[in-house]
């Protein structure tokens, strides 16, 4: 069975080996296959497409698209630029203006949804999307962003519904079925996303999101060394069969975290950094890169990491909880705090928030408005209800709650004794105004000068 696998992955990906150089699909950088934690591109390539997207047709087939005018071009660009230094906010205004300055700029129309689905505004990604694809209809980056969009939101059926819709519409289409391979991948349908993407590669044998596709799916259902293989082919190649896409963040994340997870930690490090360096705005690489500086006691570059990273998807439960325990680490106990009270306020069912809530009121400093009895209390609390979200620790959870829970209490002792000792210390009588107007001048001494 497992030599069948590696047969048929081996085939799937062989025939990239004689593609032609700048073949169907191939003319922009390939980045992020369907189901990318990244949402979707929106820097400028340099003739003008999207990155990390193939801009082209994947079946190398011609499309008749329109060009932006002069006054709208300036303002993508503009927009691009705001992009790539993580200034969402300077970026969606720049691909509003290119809109209004060329109703017909799809590829705006594309950008601003991807920004604004990192900017947590889904329903408006979502129309950008749709507004994409009514200028261009087989403009594929909108067409898989907006399934992934709905599959994101858990609409599977109309998502599905949408991309057979295409499929129809563009049979030659590589990035349909791919698109269709992670759908099914999502679902648990392994047997349909590996016999989609190889779909996919029969009509466009260079199109890297399928295969990254193939290789996310073994991950997914625990076939690590096949899913290693695939990489390995992407990424090395094998002989004299050169790399696919040796610079393919995606795949050098998907690595990375599979070595991770076989103990193969320093060579996981380095994976993460070459995804990171490739891909700024690959948040997930960013907050696994984090986590490996956290565990190392490098609050400061962890902080520096997942604070792009939320620059790049303010919707990262993940990030935000990590950016909490990196401030709590530096010092700076009130925005840790907001940190993790904004994933409490999120996901309140999200059980690690409650632990590192509990470190922060036990270790973290002083909190403004917060005493040391009242932080007490509160890491109690927080200990008590990480315990109840999580009764059964797994291999790498903390296992150290009951210890913790103990020294608070501890604390809270100690923080009442003090203030009842304070209570009862006896005061100073306050001050007789009248009984100093009685008191006697001092005497002078002989010698002495009054002034």
């Amino acid at each position: 069975m497992r030599f069948g696998l590696l047969l048929t992955i081996a085939l799937a990906l062989s025939s990239v080996a004689c593609a032609k150089k700048g073949g169907p699909g191939a003319e922009t950088p390939v980045g992020p296959p369907p189901g990318a934690s990244t949402g979707g591109g929106a820097v400028a390539t340099p003739d003008g497409g999207q990155y990390a997207q193939t801009d082209g047709l994947s079946s190398g087939e011609a499309s008749n698209r329109p060009v932006m005018n002069a006054a709208a071009a300036q303002a993508y660009a503009a927009g691009m630029e705001a992009f790539k230094v993580g200034d969402l906010d300077a970026a969606k205004t720049q691909f509003e203006a290119a809109i209004a300055a060329d109703k017909n700029a799809y590829r705006a129309y594309f950008s601003l949804g991807s920004v604004k689905e990192r900017l947590d505004d889904e329903d408006g990604a979502g129309r950008a999307y749709q507004q994409a694809l009514t200028v261009v209809k087989d403009y594929e980056p909108a067409i898989v962003s907006y399934a992934l969009l709905l599959a994101r939101k858990k609409r599977f059926g109309e998502a599905e519904s949408f991309l057979q819709g295409k499929a129809t519409a563009m049979p030659k289409s590589a990035a349909v079925p791919a698109a269709q391979a992670e759908l099914k991948s999502q679902q648990k349908d392994s047997a349909s996303a590996q016999r989609l993407a190889q779909t996919a590669l029969k009509r466009n044998p260079d199109y890297r999101p399928a295969m990254v596709t193939l290789a996310r799916d073994h991950y997914r259902n625990r076939r690590l060394d096949l899913a290693l293989y695939t990489l390995t082919a992407i990424l090395d190649g094998f002989g004299e069969s050169p790399a696919r896409d040796a610079s393919n963040a995606e795949a050098r994340l998907l690595r990375a975290l599979i070595l991770r997870e076989t103990g193969k930690r320093s060579a996981a490090l380095e994976e993460f950094k070459l995804a990171v360096a490739s891909r700024p705005d690959l948040v997930e690489a960013r907050v696994s890169l984090a986590a490996f500086m956290l565990e190392s006691g490098n609050a400061q570059e962890a902080a520096n990491l997942l604070e792009g990273a939320l620059k790049y998807d303010r919707r990262n439960l993940l990030a935000h909880l990590n950016l909490g325990d990196a401030y709590r680490l530096l010092g700076k106990p009130d925005a840790a705090l907001k940190e993790l009270e904004l994933v409490k306020s999120r996901e309140p069912s999200l059980a690690k928030t409650y632990y590192n809530l509990g470190l922060l009121y036990l270790f973290g400093g002083q909190l403004q408005g917060v005493d040391k009895k009242m932080a007490a209390e509160r890491a109690i609390t927080a200990f008590e209800k990480y315990k109840e979200l999580h009764p059964r620790p797994q291999p790498g959870d903390p296992d150290d709650t009951d210890e913790l829970l103990v020294r608070a209490r501890s604390q809270k002792s100690i923080a009442e004794a003090e203030a009842a000792e304070k209570s009862k210390a006896p005061k100073a009588p306050p001050a007789d105004p009248a009984a100093a107007d009685k008191a006697p001048a001092p005497e002078k001494k002989e010698g002495s000068a009054s002034f």
